[in-house]
């Protein structure tokens, strides 16, 4: 995910896995181990609050399940500003 210059100050940039470790605290392999994983993860509770936070603060807003599954999307942006 990238986002430019006429983000948020408050919006932390997550590129990769190890960018969101880094911002998660969670371990690299364990983010990766996640990714991979085709019938749910083996992440704790905390792990998985740790890296779902990461993604907030990086602008990923999490929907809930309201007829259509739940998923997720970028937070929408003040007007005026754009993404790359």
């Amino acid at each position: 995910m990238k986002l430019n210059q006429t983000e948020p100050p408050n919006i932390k940039r997550i590129g990769d896995t190890i960018d969101l470790a880094r911002e998660s605290s969670v371990g690299v392999n364990t983010i990766r181990r996640a990714e991979v994983a085709e019938n749910g993860t083996s992440l704790t509770a905390a792990n998985e609050l740790a890296i779902r936070r990461a993604l907030e603060a990086a602008g990923v807003e999490f929907i809930d399940e309201n007829g259509g599954g739940p998923g997720v999307r970028l937070r929408k942006l003040p007007q005026g500003r754009q993404r790359k």
